[in-house]
């Protein structure tokens, strides 16, 4: 059976073309989420499930649910991974739409671990910093995680800039055993 990252990924493509030619990239976004979390409820992962339930009844679960924050073409898009039965890859389509957007604006996605709060000035020298390194525009997310005692640790895509007390430990550790 197919990943499904590989069975979402074509229509993550559809919704972005749909949106980039309609110049309405926030506005799917927004609608493409809102399906994502409606897909995650427990009960609503029940109902798509469910074989006694139709695929227009499915569709229409997540319209109703939705009611009015759906256009025309999110609606019709919702009724196709319905007939298909895809709706439960919504949270995945989701995820691959905003790559793509994110990379038609130039913008990337950073997670930053801190061992405390950051305060918002913080942040933003961090953004900018960022920023300098990768040439893009840096959106980042920051957690808090106790374990890494001091500093922060930066992932963007599948780079990690660790620049933590835990990271620095663990570097001095393994070159000491070598």
């Amino acid at each position: 059976m197919a990943e499904p990252s590989t069975v979402a990924r074509p229509y993550a493509e559809a919704a972005y073309r749909l949106a980039n030619d309609a110049s309405a990239l926030a506005k799917w976004s927004g609608m493409i989420g809102a399906l994502a979390q409606v897909a995650e409820d427990k009960r609503v992962q029940t109902a798509i499930g469910d074989p006694a339930l139709s695929d227009a009844q499915l569709a229409g679960v997540f319209i109703s649910i939705l009611s009015g924050k759906l256009d025309g073409q999110a609606e019709n898009f919702v009724r196709v991974l319905a007939e298909n039965r895809r709706l439960e890859l919504l949270p995945e389509i989701h995820l691959q739409f905003e790559v793509l957007k994110n990379e038609r604006e130039g913008v990337v996605e950073a997670e930053v671990f801190s061992a405390f709060d950051l305060s918002e000035a913080q942040v933003a020298d961090l953004a900018q910093r960022l920023e300098k390194r990768t040439g893009r525009k840096v959106r980042t997310q920051v957690k808090v995680d106790k374990d890494l005692i001091g500093g922060v640790k930066v992932v963007i895509g599948d780079k990690v800039i660790d620049g933590s007390a835990r990271g620095q430990l663990s570097a001095l550790e393994t070159a000491l055993k070598a």
